[in-house]
């Protein structure tokens, strides 16, 4: 074999095995859902509500020293919101609120990371909800835990920014609620 065949031959193999490297260092991580959570408090007549998300799923791709490959993907079964009560749950499903049926799905999808401090950052993104798709962005923090990362933050949403809940119930509902993580992936 000529030597720069050999040459040129050794540095593709050179490619494609750092390739193929990269490849494995960055594949998205799937969220366990076993160890995650995902809830949304708001204020009833100045009483505080909280509710939990049971059915959501995504992807992390993470890694603290290069963000600029940062990436989430995830997605929340809307009719799995469970505050407890059955004859809520069902109203909360319809029309005025998350309109299950029609939007089964929200969804929440990174387009940066930026890192604020240690183990502190904001990841901005694509929010939809309800049909209705909004920039924003998320604070979180990020740890090690039993050879997983757990990521945990939380942030204010309007509920009148994707209309959830009709005007008769300005009186009654604070437009803020409250969304809190704990997402744990898997490795």
């Amino acid at each position: 074999m000529n030597t720069s065949v050999a040459r040129l031959l050794s540095r593709w193999s050179a490619v494609v095995l750092a390739a193929a490297t990269l490849t494995a260092v960055a594949a998205a991580s799937s969220i366990d859902t076993i160890k995650s959570g995902i809830t949304a408090t708001f204020r009833q007549m100045n009483v505080p509500v909280e509710g939990g998300f049971k059915v959501f799923r995504g992807t992390i791709d993470f890694d603290p020293t290069n963000l600029k490959l940062a990436h989430a993907r995830i997605e929340i079964d809307t009719a799995s919101f469970d505050l407890g009560a059955p004859e809520y749950e069902e109203e909360l499903r319809g029309k005025e609120w998350f309109d299950a049926p029609t939007y089964p799905k929200a969804s929440f999808v990174s387009s940066g990371v930026i890192s604020v401090g240690e183990n502190r950052f904001v990841a901005k993104g694509q929010f939809t909800l309800k049909g209705k798709t909004q920039e924003i962005k998320v604070p979180f923090t990020v740890r090690s835990e039993s050879g997983a990362r757990v990521f945990e933050g939380e942030l204010p949403i309007s509920r009148k920014a994707y209309a959830i809940g009709g005007a008769e119930w300005n009186d009654t509902l604070d437009d803020e609620v409250i969304v809190k993580f704990r997402v744990t992936t898997t490795n």
